[in-house]
């Protein structure tokens, strides 16, 4: 039994299988049961035009269900000698029901196949994202309204600058979490369309009905224009690594000034033992190593878009191999992320605050536009204001008043982060994640 869609009875060369196989298989590890959907999504709409029988859709239904438990249950393998995963599905079918397995593959290349198989994949991931997020947000927001009141040095230059507060520095996080979820909706709404009947990119002679399938698997629609459905791979997976990036690149921030903040030399925060490291020749040690790897393995993902740029630059209209090269880099960015954030969530959660860093006279002078603005704010010029404190600061005769009043919007004393959740809050109910779960259930007749 050919073991390969494409088989025309003679064999390729080896070397050259491994070559151009490379770790496809390992990767259809991640799209296993997208395929599955994909294609009883499929089937359900050729029985609907005359290609099937409606006892061979049943019969094909459920032996496809049987194979999605496998993949659920983590006993799916794609065996040696099979291809890829569509080859596996295929071929378990066929064991099972015959030439019956055969048939459904009509009206479909494994190009729009695998887009379907991505785009499944990747709103499934992203929904994920999305909840790790806002685990992530709600440890920030909670930590925010806590420590409102405890004030910390802010920095410019890395120069101690003017008061700031915990309450500022946690919800500062929380609001670009908020700004990054925006991100995240618009990669997940240019995902959520369906390509599943472009074929080769050329669409088909058979008269497919794709609003059918598109309300099957419960995208919001479909990419109409086939040559485009097809242009989108490797399109959709850039702008989902940007959406990763952003996020990413909020976690880098944090995590660097948390090992900062969390140094001796610093001590605004105190990490548990239990979520630090130590050293095998320093005893005293106790490292920030989680943050550290959130450091690094945010880093990296920041570098993802880039790399999938340059594996796609300059391909024409069509299907290249080179696309093969994507999913390496690709589909296991979603676990790496989540991972980060979820360590993110928890250490945050259990991080402790110094309550008294400004008892320390070295971080008196960041009072001082304090100063200036009152003597301002009974009449004195700006500038004069300005001299007046400067000269005190140079003749060491400062004397700072611990004593702030911030008011405006987003200031210390008017954190706004109910604005802030409501931010978030509108933008979660922009998804409409339970159209994608409605869909799926009734696919899988779990209703």
């Amino acid at each position: 039994m050919a073991n390969k869609l494409w088989e025309k009875g003679f064999e390729v060369n080896k070397e050259i299988e491994r070559f151009t196989v490379g770790r496809d298989r390992e990767m259809d590890m991640y799209l296993a049961k997208y395929d599955v959907l994909g294609s009883m999504a499929h089937i359900t709409m050729l029985e609907s035009i005359g290609l099937l029988e409606k006892d061979e859709l049943t019969k094909l239904l459920a032996e496809l269900k049987n194979i999605y438990r496998t993949c659920e249950q983590g006993e799916f393998v794609i065996e040696d000698g099979v291809e890829d995963v569509h080859s596996q599905v295929e071929l378990m079918l066929t064991r099972k029901l015959g030439d019956l397995g055969k048939k459904i593959h009509s009206g479909r290349s494994r190009n729009d196949q695998v887009l379907v198989d991505l785009k499944l994949f990747t709103r499934h991931e992203l929904m994920e994202v999305v909840d790790e997020v806002k685990s992530l947000f709600d440890e920030l927001i909670q930590k925010s309204n806590e420590y409102k009141d405890v004030l910390m040095p802010g920095y410019t230059h890395l120069q101690i600058a003017m008061p700031s507060s915990f309450g500022l520095w946690f919800g500062a996080y929380a609001e670009s979490l908020a700004d990054d979820m925006l991100f995240l909706q618009a990669a997940y709404k240019m995902t959520n369309r369906n390509p599943l009947g472009s074929a080769a990119g050329y669409g088909s002679s058979f008269p497919l009905n794709r609003t059918m399938t598109t309300e099957l698997l419960g995208f919001d629609s479909m990419d109409y224009n086939v040559v485009y459905a097809q242009m989108g791979r490797g399109k959709m997976e850039r702008n989902v690594a940007f959406a990763l990036a952003t996020v990413a690149g909020t976690l880098a921030k944090m995590a660097f000034d948390a090992c900062l903040m969390n140094c001796q030399n610093f001590g605004f925060v105190h990490l548990p033992k239990e979520c630090t490291t130590g050293s095998s020749i320093m005893p005293h040690k106790k490292n920030p190593d989680v943050f550290e790897l959130i450091r690094a393995k945010s880093n990296k993902i920041q570098s993802l878009p880039q790399q999938i740029m340059l594996i796609m630059n300059n391909l024409p209209v069509g299907y290249f191999r080179d696309l093969q090269i994507i999913k390496e880099v690709f589909l296991p960015a979603f676990d790496e992320l989540k991972d980060c954030l979820s360590m993110a969530a928890y250490i945050i959660n259990k991080i402790e605050v110094n309550r008294h860093i400004l008892d320390n006279p070295m971080y008196d002078p960041i009072f001082s536009v304090e100063e200036v603005n009152r003597l301002a704010a009974n009449g004195m010029p700006f500038r004069d204001a300005y001299k007046k404190v400067g000269l005190e600061i140079e003749a060491g005769t400062f004397k700072a008043d611990h004593h702030i009043h911030h008011t405006h919007e987003g200031s210390i004393g008017n954190l706004c982060n109910d604005r802030i959740q409501e931010l978030m809050d509108n933008t979660l109910d922009g998804f409409h994640f339970e159209r994608v779960e409605e869909a799926e259930r009734r696919l899988l007749n779990e209703e």
